[in-house]
């Protein structure tokens, strides 16, 4: 029965993914595509900078569904509305918008009127919004209530973007509701044509330079990323799908693909506590958890030192757990399949570039290859490459190249980046990896010194700009350490001017002025080494600190 589902769907792969949408609204139309919940009323007063991944609404606690017909006559609204402004194919809509039951529905409204969908990261500074809305060439702007002050600080800045709607009650005097606008526009889908090759979004992804890269992609990419999550994860209508990570990354929303190809449900969980979880799992029967290790690692220590009975929850269903955007340390699931031996387990590896997770992944069959990143993807290829573009023998060190339609367009307006990434087909990742005898693929190091910490990238370059602005600072390198709960952590190697004393202290009050994630962790006093071309020697601090491993190398060769 799984492979007639498989086989049906792979049948399917010249449609746009919007009629994945309308097939699900016409068959499942009654039946509970989405759920929101927000687990719990906080009161913590946090201004944006703090935001952690994934974050609570600190005014109210909810449970929101939808149905498959809901989530299609609303994206029809929107599609209605915006055709009726005047938005025309190649347009491009931000949404900038915390994880809520209207985000999906928003997007896929978006891609029904032939227009680009821009999902914009919720962290992003004044300056970051601007940057990717004018980079993106944005005309629209959907935007929640927790993003009025970073909107209002920049809207005489983005004249191109003519259309604002506003997402909450209350709406700024700069915006128009999308509530009052949308309701009263036909559910009837639009007669727009889109075609596999029509562009379909832009995503984002920083360079080492640290701003946003805009990248590109067709809606044959969108539909590859169905296929494969689906292929590697078999899901089923049975299945129910927890969603914990945001929603402009394209992680989320392309392990949620499999799902939504098989038309079963998802719930959106905004809030990371092990607890609310478990609870999520419990209560809504989840069979699916795509979960990033310090996720994990939390609720094996909650559960370990008792502070989650596995006895009050019902989690007999759960079926799957894997895990994606950073390497997975083997002890994790050694400890993990310790407490939930029934799990399969699998972990995926992708880059936006890449349309997310899947171009390479472990596989279920795979476990006793833990540490490693997989093979090749369903309809993706791989190989490990010098810098002059030849494949490696197995064991040396390479750059690892991916190909698949789900490979990016490009860098939108950005020729010159896009040539130093895709070549002849193939994208350059930027990451260092080997091949194992067996034909499994293991990261090795970072070509770019992007540090990930819990599955976030974090980009050296821009925290040493804003360490330097301190006036007893005379440079300063970032680099990442391993930590055992979140893959790396940020760690600031700080060379002080002649005369000047402040401590780690005073460093770290400085570094509340940065988004939390942002913040190092540690703060390391050492003169800063560069070559003779004035770059950092990263590598050289790294063996300093780090002995050079990363935590995933640590465990495999101890």
């Amino acid at each position: 029965m799984l492979h007639q589902e498989i086989d049906e769907t792979q049948r399917m792969n010249t449609m746009p993914i919007t009629e994945i949408l309308v097939r699900n609204a016409a068959l499942y139309g009654k039946e509970i595509s989405l759920i929101e919940i927000n687990p719990e009323i906080s009161n913590k007063t946090a201004n944006w900078k703090d935001y952690e991944l994934v974050e609570t609404d600190p005014e109210k606690r909810y449970r929101r569904e939808m149905t498959w017909r809901e989530f299609d006559d609303k994206a029809n609204r929107l599609a209605n509305f915006l055709l009726g402004r005047g938005l025309e194919r190649g347009h491009k809509v931000g949404i900038l918008l915390m994880n809520c039951l209207e985000w999906l529905p928003i997007y896929f409204g978006i891609l029904k009127t032939g227009a680009l969908a821009v999902p914009l990261n919720y962290r992003y500074t004044e300056d970051e919004i601007r940057y990717c809305l004018e980079l993106a060439e944005c005309d629209v702007l959907i935007f929640g209530p927790e993003f009025v002050g970073r909107i209002e600080a920049i809207r005489e800045q983005i004249p191109k973007v003519k259309i604002r709607l506003f997402l909450g009650q209350d709406c700024p005097r700069f915006a128009e509701s999308y509530y009052a606008l949308t309701a009263p526009c036909s559910s009837i889908a639009p007669n727009v044509q889109i075609s596999d090759d029509d562009d379909a979004a832009i995503y984002f992804s920083s360079g080492t330079t640290g701003f946003p890269k805009a990248i590109l992609h067709a809606h044959h990419a969108l539909m590859l990323s169905c296929e494969v999550e689906m292929n590697h994860h078999g899901q089923t209508r049975t299945d129910n799908f927890l969603c914990i990570p945001p929603l402009y990354h394209t992680g989320a929303k392309m392990h949620w693909f499999g799902s939504f190809l098989a038309g079963s449900k998802a719930v959106l969980l905004r809030g990371i506590k092990p607890q609310w979880i478990l609870k999520a799992i419990s209560d809504e029967q989840i069979t699916i958890v795509w979960l990033l290790v310090p996720w994990a690692q939390d609720i094996l220590d909650a559960i370990e030192h008792g502070n989650a009975g596995l006895e009050t929850y019902k989690l007999d269903q759960w079926r799957l757990m894997h895990i994606g955007a950073q390497p997975v340390p083997p002890s994790l699931i050694r400890r993990w399949k310790n407490l939930f031996p029934k799990h399969d387990y699998d972990t995926n590896y992708g880059l936006s570039e890449s349309i997310g997770p899947g171009c390479v992944h472990l596989g279920i069959e795979n476990i006793h290859k833990v540490g490693a990143i997989g093979q090749a993807g369903y309809k993706w290829k791989v190989q490990i490459v010098d810098a002059d573009g030849h494949p490696v023998h197995p064991g040396e060190v390479g750059e690892l190249c991916v190909k698949g339609s789900g490979v990016m367009k490009c860098y939108y307006n950005n020729p010159e980046a896009t040539a130093e990434i895709l070549k002849d087909g193939w994208l350059w990742t930027g990451d260092m990896a080997k091949m194992d005898e067996d034909g499994f693929i293991y990261l090795v190091d970072r070509k770019k010194d992007v540090i990930i910490t819990g599955g976030e990238n974090i980009y050296p370059v821009q925290i040493e700009d804003f360490l330097r602005s301190h006036n007893a600072i005379k440079d300063a390198a970032v680099i990442g350490m391993p930590d055992h709960r979140l893959g790396e952590i940020v760690a600031a190697i700080i060379d002080l001017k002649p005369g000047f004393a402040i401590s780690e202290a005073d460093i770290l009050q400085f570094c509340n002025a940065l988004p939390r994630y942002k913040r190092p962790r540690r703060i390391l006093f050492d003169s800063v080494p560069r070559n003779p071309t004035g770059k950092i020697e990263k590598q050289r601090l790294r063996e300093k600190y780090c002995g050079g491993e990363s935590l995933v190398e640590m465990e495999i060769s101890g």
